[in-house]
């Protein structure tokens, strides 16, 4: 089965990690999408950032896919139900999945429409083409899927698939990603990747590499180790998921 390697977080605030990133892919020949994050945490707008935006337009016109990550990458302190009405689904997805960047389930959906249009608005001031959409921290809440089919995005992703949502259609797959926010996380993170590059021969495969994670020598490492355990295999596009097939 294929596999499909991105990194996440794409943004002004993790420039030195994403050319790290971007550095250990290109050293197995692996070309990742890039998830863009309009404005990181509200503290790093990417218009503001004339030469950082350039490096985008140069790694899209060398191959890469460039996909909408959320605008901000961030959620609110607290509950809100003026916002989201399931206390129990908010505190998963920010307490449990996430801590505290899933975004997209942090907002109604009207306020989460127009942060997505403000998002495209903001990549194609920037003269990027916008080739997907990923929820931050894979949230997907019920309202955000016929979104994007409604405004014609034919790749995005969460936890346990991946989707066309213009033709309304699903494969399963396995996501393989490290969370380094605590060493208990980690562990239980390192563990699951190891166990679950097991499933590839039934479902197509997803290396997500975050920014934090070029901190690490020992995520580092199984990221290399995972990309040579790929090799002949990595898709360059999001929508090969669907359509690879051995020959």
């Amino acid at each position: 089965m294929p596999v499909h390697v991105s990194i996440h977080d794409v943004s002004p605030a993790w420039s030195d990690e994403v050319e790290a990133a971007l550095g250990l892919c290109a050293s197995m020949n692996v070309r990742p999408a890039l998830l863009v994050v309009p404005d990181f945490h509200g503290r790093a707008p990417l218009l503001a950032d004339a030469r950082f935006c350039a490096r985008l337009r140069d790694l899209q016109a060398a191959g890469h896919e460039i996909y909408l990550h959320g605008f901000f990458h961030q959620s609110g302190e607290h509950y809100d139900p003026a916002r989201t009405s399931s206390r129990l689904g908010w505190l998963f997805a920010q307490r449990v999945a996430s801590g505290g960047e899933a975004e997209m389930s942090d907002v109604s959906p009207a306020e989460g429409r127009a942060r997505v249009e403000e998002g495209e608005r903001v990549l194609r001031q920037a003269d990027l083409h916008i080739d997907g959409f990923v929820a931050p921290a894979w949230s997907m809440p019920t309202w955000l899927l016929p979104l994007l089919g409604e405004r014609g995005y034919r790749f995005t992703e969460d936890h346990l698939r991946v989707y066309d949502p213009a033709a309304r259609r699903a494969r399963a797959s396995v996501v393989l990603n490290w969370a380094t926010r605590s060493p208990a996380r980690l562990a239980s993170t390192l563990a699951w990747c190891r166990i679950a590059k097991y499933a590839r021969p039934f479902a197509p495969a997803r290396i997500a590499i975050h920014p934090a994670d070029m901190r690490y020598r020992v995520v580092r490492g199984e990221i290399e180790r995972l990309l040579r355990w790929a090799a002949g295999d990595v898709v360059a596009r999001g929508s090969d998921l669907f359509a690879w097939r051995r020959l």
